[in-house]
């Protein structure tokens, strides 16, 4: 089978969990015999030369690209990478008053409409969780015959991380952890540095910082408490990040939805409690072993972070994990899901 791969221009800018999903997906398809090629915006599209094309993302920056695949009748699967705290039930009242102001209004689209849009014209839907799955099915109307849950993954390689070169390099011994975009304000990073304040443990952020009013304010908060180590972004495959997972007792993720957080996956295979938000599905991976707080509550956070440094490592966790989510299985997943969408 011969895949084209179609990443929005902004996931290579940020290279965040969207970026990671793709090329992980990319490297565990090729394992298995699948030919991937990304897509070349320079290069002539020629569509007999694939057996499927893969999106990933449905929103704004893909709806074109999957109109035009549809109008040509090129079969393709969408990683939808796309949750909201919006019921399915919302988000339907919100598609029909789209359609009723399109009478009135021509070309007027809302974010759901474009994301719901993007997702029926594929052959496939791929969410990551069963949260994911629900809003695609009961919100945007997809059929459940098209929507295949493929998970997201982690490398193995976490497994084994130990903490001697993070403590080398940084000597801060058992910390909080929390890796992600500092300023993005789904991240919640306000929230946690709030929370670190009720909790007798260092905290470091590992990430890059997306200048803004939300991110300065996380600044300034982070700088007041001399207990807050801020690592400015390490790729992926950076033996220290590997090494501060190893390092860190507890994961702590408590963003507004999550699904689930590639870094948790990665904290939990090192060896990390993990401490999350329980919104977008994140039950479906890291179920009771995971330590659920109300992303809106100070208290709960800190209340979760503190049972979380209480209790020992979850032997469970890390297994079920390893057995579940590595890349290997990932791809085996998502290529079921491809020979579906092309038998469909």
């Amino acid at each position: 089978m011969r895949v084209c791969f179609i990443a929005q221009q902004s996931v290579r800018l940020v290279a965040g969990g969207p970026w990671v999903q793709a090329q992980e997906t990319a490297h565990a398809l090729s394992a298995l015999g699948v030919r991937v090629e990304w897509f070349n915006q320079w290069e002539p599209f020629k569509a007999g030369k694939y057996d499927l094309v893969h999106l990933f993302g449905a929103n704004l920056m893909s709806f074109d690209i999957a109109m035009r695949l549809r109008q040509f009748g090129v079969p393709f699967v969408v990683s939808s990478i796309f949750f909201t705290l919006r019921s399915p039930r919302q988000i339907r009242l919100v598609l029909k008053a789209e359609r009723m102001l399109q009478r009135a209004v021509s070309g007027l689209r809302t974010d759901f409409g474009i994301s719901a849009a993007v997702c029926r014209a594929a052959n496939g839907v791929l969410p990551n969780t069963s949260a994911e799955a629900e809003i695609i099915t009961n919100g945007f109307g997809v059929d459940a015959r098209h929507v295949h849950v493929v998970p997201n993954g982690v490398n193995l390689r976490f497994a084994n991380a130990t903490p001697e070169l993070f403590l080398r390099e940084y000597g801060i011994h058992n910390p909080v952890l929390n890796v992600g975009h500092i300023g993005s304000l789904r991240k919640n990073v306000l929230g946690l540095l709030k929370a670190m304040e009720r909790v007798d443990a260092p905290l470091v952020l590992i990430g890059k910082i997306h200048r803004g009013e939300y991110a300065d304010r996380c600044l300034q908060l982070a700088k007041k408490n001399p207990r807050v180590q801020i690592i400015e972004g390490l790729p992926n495959d950076s033996d220290l990040l590997a090494s501060a997972y190893a390092a860190a007792p507890v994961f702590a993720l408590p963003s507004f939805f999550e699904t689930p957080g590639i870094a948790a996956l990665e904290a939990a295979l090192a060896g990390a409690n993990v401490v999350i938000t329980p919104h977008g599905g994140t039950r479906d991976y890291f179920g009771e072993e995971g330590v659920y707080v109300n992303p809106n509550s100070t208290e709960s956070i800190a209340n979760g972070i503190n049972a979380a440094l209480a209790a020992p490592p979850s032997t469970t966790l890390r297994q079920r994990i390893a057995a579940e989510y590595s890349w290997e299985r990932v791809g085996q997943r998502t290529l079921q899901a491809y020979q579906k969408a092309v038998a469909a």
